[in-house]
C-alpha cells in the first residue's frame, strides 16, 4: 500500500512539473522532449499576470521537492522495516515505471494527443498535436525505462546497505 501511495505522489510531482514549465514559467527550455513540431511553433510568453514564471517555478520546486520526498520515504520505510533487496528494489520499479506509464498514458496519450492543453498555453500548436504524435518519443521512452531500472537497483543496493 505504502508503494502505491509512494507512486502516486511521484505521478503527482510529475504532472506538477509538467503545468508549471508549460503553463507557467513557458520557457522553451522545458520543450526539448516534445515533438520538433511543436518545438518550432511554439513562441514565447509574455507573463499573462504579475508572479506567473515564479509560481511557475515554485511549482516545478515542489514537483521535485514531492518525487524526491517519495523516493527518501520509500527508502526509509523499507529500512524501518528490514526490506531485502528484492523488496527495495520491487518497490522502486514500481515507482519509478509506475510513474512512467503516466506519462506514456497521460501526458503523450491524453494531454498531448486528445485535449486541449497544450493550445490552451500556446494557441499555435492547435493544428500541430493530435492522435498522430502518439509515440513520437519512443526511443526516448525506453532510455528511461532502463534508466530507472538501473536506479532501482542502485537505491535498492544502497538502501539494504544501509539497512545493515
Amino acid at each position: 500500500m505504502t508503494t502505491l501511495v509512494l507512486t502516486f505522489i511521484m505521478m503527482a510531482g510529475l504532472l506538477l512539473l509538467l503545468w508549471g514549465a508549460v503553463g507557467f514559467i513557458q520557457d522553451k527550455r522545458f520543450f526539448s522532449s516534445a515533438p520538433k513540431e511543436i518545438q518550432e511553433a511554439a513562441q514565447p510568453k509574455p507573463e499573462r499576470f504579475k508572479g506567473q514564471h515564479i509560481l511557475g517555478w515554485c511549482m516545478l520546486i515542489i514537483a521535485l521537492l514531492l518525487m524526491a520526498g517519495a523516493v527518501l520515504l520509500g527508502a526509509w520505510d523499507g529500512i524501518r522495516n528490514y526490506f531485502a533487496i528484492g523488496q527495495f528494489f520491487l518497490r522502486f520499479i514500481i515507482m519509478f515505471l509506475g510513474m512512467k506509464a503516466f506519462d506514456i498514458a497521460f501526458f503523450d496519450w491524453f494531454l498531448l494527443c486528445h485535449s486541449n492543453f497544450f493550445p490552451h498555453y500556446y494557441p499555435e500548436v492547435k493544428n500541430i498535436v493530435g492522435p498522430h504524435l502518439f509515440g513520437y518519443n519512443t526511443k526516448a521512452h525506453l532510455k528511461e525505462i532502463i534508466a530507472y531500472i538501473a536506479a532501482s537497483g542502485v537505491l535498492a543496493l544502497i538502501c539494504t546497505a544501509l539497512s545493515r
